[in-house]
């Protein structure tokens, strides 16, 4: 089952304003979920159409990137910059449930769109801003991308070279994904207050504010009270990937259970005993020693042969998979977890479906992302605008 009018936010109209990642991305899934999302554009069009390209293909203004983070929604185009154009959104806000920007702090006001004034307007609605490290404080003002939010969390830190100490960045752009999830959450919490209370609200969501929540539970133990005397590097998350005679596989033991299990499967039942290694504590205390060990004894076993002898033993382990090779792997495909989507612009290309998978009101499988300005004349038409208005606003530059 996966109709137009099947997901649990069906009904829910969004008026997208946001570029780049994190914003796009959290609204990209509520898409997903069967909300209507209109992407808001300049005449240049978010600045990732333009990024990544595919040789020969995305003239129209669709990449891989944007293609991710766009799909399922439709593109207006018109220009903020010109005073028909502000009237234009006020009257796409006038008929929504959402707005959303990831403006700097401070643009949106000089808009004309500030959280206060949309919200009188409009009381009903969710009023979400996403922005780099918070409305306040001294990097507030400040152009803020994916790392450096990383190096501003600790993130780099917890990721720093266990040898050298170097701190290193995660080599993808974790705080703008993970901000992309807190803001779909968070905006479907307060839909969900305001079919209690009637009333919207402005949700604040700053990709800071987002790592830290994210790396609170372990990546920040060592700060915890009862954690107190805990060294740094010790308690930063273990790096379980173990080379082995053909490749690379990553074993994970947590419980006395699968250390035990793990000895009896590497041939080292003198593991289980050593004073080094007996309890959890001793293990995490003596980690180095154990890491090396461990790797020592997989590194003579072939990656099939180790994977077959652990999982035998209930280890928990699996293949580091290169990006090609997962795409191929017997639990993706079980899963059906990539599909093909046919793209304009760039033909078909592979989209991970959605996550959360509902019995009842399922979500869409993925869908085309829009080329840009591709819905303007069907949204302006959809507002009362006649084929004559929707010209002239053309010749006069307001939209696109």
């Amino acid at each position: 089952m996966d109709s137009e009018n099947s997901g649990p936010l069906t009904g829910v109209r969004v008026i997208d304003l946001t570029s780049v990642l994190s914003g796009p991305a959290a609204m990209a899934t509520l898409a997903d979920q069967g909300a209507d999302v209109i992407k808001v554009e300049s005449p240049a069009g978010d600045i990732m159409r333009g990024r990544g390209t595919v040789p020969g293909k995305g003239g129209e203004g669709v990449t891989p990137g944007f293609v991710s983070c766009n799909r399922g929604k439709r593109s207006v185009v018109i220009d903020l910059k010109q005073e028909q154009a502000k009237e234009i959104l006020w009257q796409l806000i006038d008929e929504a449930d959402v707005f959303a920007q990831n403006f700097r702090p401070g643009a949106i006001e000089r808009l004309g769109f500030a959280p206060e004034k949309v919200l009188a307007r409009s009381p009903r609605l969710v009023y979400l801003s996403i922005n780099g490290v918070g409305e306040s404080g001294p990097f507030a003002s400040k152009r803020v991308y994916d790392p450096v939010v990383q190096a501003l969390s600790g993130l780099a830190d917890i990721q720093a070279d266990p040898h050298t100490g170097r701190p290193r960045m995660v080599r993808t752009l974790i705080a703008d994904k993970t901000t992309a999830i807190y803001a779909a959450q968070a905006v479907t919490a307060a839909l969900f207050a305001r079919e209690r209370t009637g009333k919207g609200q402005h949700v604040q969501v700053s990709m800071l504010d987002t790592m830290l929540s994210f790396l609170w539970p372990e990546g920040m133990a060592p700060f915890a009270p009862a954690a107190s005397e805990i060294e740094e590097a010790r308690a930063a998350p273990h790096d379980m990937i173990f080379q082995t005679a053909d490749g690379y596989i990553t074993v994970g033991t947590v419980s006395d259970r699968e250390w035990r299990a793990l000895c009896g499967a590497l041939d080292k039942p003198e593991w289980i005993d050593d004073p080094r290694f007996a309890t959890g504590q001793a293990r995490s205390l003596n980690r180095q020693e154990r890491l090396e060990a461990v790797e020592a004894a997989m590194g003579v076993r072939n990656s099939e042969q180790l994977l077959s002898t652990l999982m035998a033993a209930d280890v928990p382990c699996a293949p580091v998979l290169g990006r090609r090779r997962l795409i191929e792997h017997p639990q993706i495909v079980a899963n059906e977890l990539v599909r093909m989507v046919d793209q304009p612009g760039l033909g078909e290309v592979r989209q991970a479906r959605p996550a959360a998978r509902m019995s009842d009101t399922p979500a869409h499988t993925p869908r085309a992302a829009p080329l840009l300005g591709e819905h303007t004349d069907s949204v302006l038409q959809s507002l009362g605008m006649t084929r004559e208005e929707i010209d002239g606003l053309r010749q006069a530059g307001v939209i696109g």
